[in-house]
C-alpha cells in the first residue's frame, strides 16, 4: 500500500534536545511546491509540438512565453492543490485552471480511487476474514517449517503486488515470530518472512494501484499496460526472496550459532505459547472468495488483451475487452466493499461506518497525489515542463533502449528516498519521465515497471517507515541487524530488475 505514517522518533535522552524526523510526504511536496514555483522564474519557458496523441514531438522545442504576470503565477501558485484535483486544461492555451473549458488535468480521479480502495480494504479487513485465512493458513504448514515460509511468503507477495500490502503486515508478528521459533528459526526468518514477502509484491507491482495505478495515470497509460513484464518479474523476483530467506532459516535451524540475532530469553516460552487459531467461517469463506473474485475482475478490466496476445501495441482490442480506467474501477471496489458488507453480515451502520472510516485512512497518500499533480500544474502554465525535457532530450536520443529502462530506474533510487510517498512520487516524476520515453522509443510502461521497482527496492529498507521500524521492534531483531541481513538482497534484486527492465525496453 501506500507509503504509511513515519515512525515516532525515540525521545533523546539529553534535556534540549530533540532528534531529527524526516518530514512526511505532504511537507516534503509542500516545500516541491514552493521550489518549482521560485524556478519558474529562473528556467526559460518553452514548448513542443505534439502529435495527434498529445505527445511531444523530438526536435521540435522553441520558446514561447509564459502568460500572465508575478499577480498570475502567485495565483498559480495559491491554487495548485485545487488545480491539482480539478484543475481543466483549456484547449487553446494549454493553461490549467479550475474554471477552465477543456480536458480534466487534476488528479480528481486517481484521488477518489484511493478513497475507494481505502474503504473496500477497510470492510475487508473488518470481516477478519483475510487475518483469519493466513492465520490458517499459518498454522496448517507449522510443522513443514520451509512451505510455511515459502506459503505465507507467497500470500503476502501476492496481496502486495495486487494491492499494495505492506503495512497491514505488523499485525502477523504475534503469530509468525512463535510459530518460527517453535520450528527452530530465529527471529530474523519471521522478520524476513513477513517484510520481504510483502516488499517484494509491492516492488514488483502487476496491478497495485498506489503504485502502478497511480504511475499509470500519471504516464498517461493504461493499468494494463506492461502487465506481462511485471508479472514475469514478479514471479522471479518473488521465487528469488522465498529462496533467500529458506538458505538462511535453513543455516540457522542447521547451526544455531550461526543466527544474526540469536535468541532471546524466554523464546522457547513464547513458541510453546502458539495456539490453533479458530476455524474459518462459512462467512468468513464466502468474504474471501468474494474479494478473490474481486481483484481478479480488476485484473481483467484492465488488461489490453488484443496486444498482449498478439504483442502488437496498436493491435484492435476484441469485443470482450472491457478496458476499464480509474473511473469504473473506483464504482468497482466502492460497490465491492457494499457487497462484501452484506455477504458478512457487517450491518448498516457498521458498514457505513467502515466505508467512511477506510476513506478517511486513506486521505493521507489521495492529498499527496493532489500536491504532487498541483506541482506538474504549476510547471505545465509556468510552461517549463518542455524545457526540463529539451534539457534531457539530448541526453536519451540515441541512448540503447536496456540503457535508458536501467538508468529510469537508478534515477528513482534517491527520489524514493527523498519523497517518502509511493504516489506522489509516481504523480510527480512521471509527467517527465514518460515523455523521455518517448524520445528513447521505449514503451512508457517499462518507465512505469522500472520506477515502481526502484521505489519497491527503497521501501525494503528505509528507516522512515512503520513497515520497517516497526517490523524489526515487534520482532526484536534491530534495525542494524536487519540491513545486515537484507542488503546482500537488494543487490540481487536491483541486477535483476535491471535485466527485466533492459528486456522489456528492448522488446517494446
Amino acid at each position: 500500500m501506500d507509503q504509511p505514517a513515519e515512525t515516532p522518533a525515540p525521545a533523546d535522552p539529553r534535556p534540549g534536545r530533540r532528534k531529527f524526523v524526516f518530514p512526511s510526504a505532504l511537507t516534503v511536496l509542500a516545500a516541491v511546491t514552493l521550489v518549482v514555483w521560485a524556478l519558474t522564474f529562473v528556467i526559460p519557458s518553452g514548448a513542443y509540438r505534439r502529435n495527434g496523441t498529445g505527445k511531444p514531438l523530438q526536435g521540435t522545442y522553441h520558446r514561447e512565453a509564459a502568460p500572465g504576470d508575478f499577480v498570475h503565477r502567485l495565483g498559480d501558485l495559491f491554487l495548485s492543490p485545487v488545480n491539482g484535483l480539478y484543475g481543466i486544461r483549456d484547449s487553446g492555451t494549454g493553461q490549467v485552471a479550475p474554471d477552465a473549458v477543456g480536458a480534466l488535468y487534476g488528479s480528481a480521479g486517481v484521488f477518489l480511487f484511493v478513497l475507494a480502495i481505502g474503504a473496500f480494504i477497510t470492510v475487508v479487513f473488518a470481516t477478519g476474514a483475510l487475518d483469519r485465512g493466513i492465520e490458517r493458513l499459518a498454522h496448517r504448514l507449522r510443522e513443514r517449517g520451509a512451505l510455511l515460509i515459502a506459503g505465507v511468503m507467497t500470500v503476502f507477495s501476492l496481496l502486495g503486488t495486487v494491492e499494495g500490502f505492506a503495512e497491514e503486515t505488523l499485525g502477523f508478528y504475534g503469530l509468525i515470530v512463535p510459530l518460527m521459533l517453535a520450528l527452530g528459526y530465529d527471529r530474523m526468518v519471521a522478520t524476513g518472512t513477513i517484510i520481504l514477502g510483502a516488499g517484494v509484491g509491492v516492488l514488483a507491482s502487476t496491478v497495485n494501484p498506489f503504485a502502478t495505478g497511480v504511475a499509470s495515470s500519471a504516464a498517461d497509460v493504461s493499468l494494463g499496460d506492461g502487465i506481462v513484464l511485471r508479472f514475469a518479474m514478479w514471479i522471479v523476483l518473488t521465487a528469488v526472496t522465498i529462496g533467500y530467506v529458506l538458505r538462511y532459516a535453513h543455516k540457522v535451524r542447521t547451526d544455531p550459532a550461526r543466527s544474526l540475532v540469536g535468541f532471546l530469553p524466554g523464546d522457547r516460552e513464547l513458541a510453546a505459547a502458539a495456539a490453533e487459531p479458530p476455524a474459518l467461517t462459512g462467512l468468513q469463506k464466502g468474504v474471501l472468495a468474494a474479494v478473490t473474485v474481486v481483484f481478479a475482475f480488476m485484473i481483467f478490466s484492465v488488461i489490453p488483451w488484443a496486444s498482449a496476445l498478439t504483442g502488437k501495441a496498436d493491435a484492435t482490442p476484441y469485443g470482450w475487452e472491457l478496458g476499464w480506467s480509474f473511473a469504473q474501477l473506483a464504482a468497482l471496489f466502492l460497490v465491492a466493499a457494499v457487497l462484501i458488507g452484506v455477504v458478512a453480515q457487517l450491518g448498516e451502520q457498521e458498514l457505513s461506518a467502515r466505508v467512511v472510516q477506510g476513506a478517511g485512512d486513506f486521505i493521507a497518500p489521495a492529498l499527496t497525489i493532489v500536491l504532487a499533480r498541483g506541482v506538474t500544474v504549476i510547471m505545465n502554465n509556468a510552461r517549463i515542463t518542455d524545457t526540463v525535457l529539451h534539457s534531457i532530450e539530448g541526453a536519451v536520443s540515441g541512448t540503447p533502449a536496456a540503457l535508458f529502462g536501467i538508468m529510469v530506474y537508478i534515477v528513482n533510487l534517491p527520489l524514493a528516498f527523498l519523497i517518502p510517498s509511493t504516489s506522489g512520487h509516481a504523480t510527480l516524476a512521471m509527467p517527465i519521465l514518460a515523455p523521455l520515453a518517448d524520445f528513447a522509443g521505449v514503451a512508457r510502461s517499462v518507465v512505469v515497471t522500472a520506477w515502481e521497482a526502484a521505489s519497491g527496492v527503497m521501501n525494503l529498507w528505509v528507516p522512515t517507515t512503520a513497515v520497517i521500524m516497526g517490523g524489526v521492534a515487534l520482532a526484536k531483531v534491530g534495525y542494524d541487524k536487519y540491513l545486515r541481513f537484507v542488503w546482500p538482497l537488494l543487490l540481487l534484486l536491483s541486477v535483476l530488475v535491471c535485466v527485466f527492465v533492459a528486456l522489456g525496453a528492448v522488446a517494446g
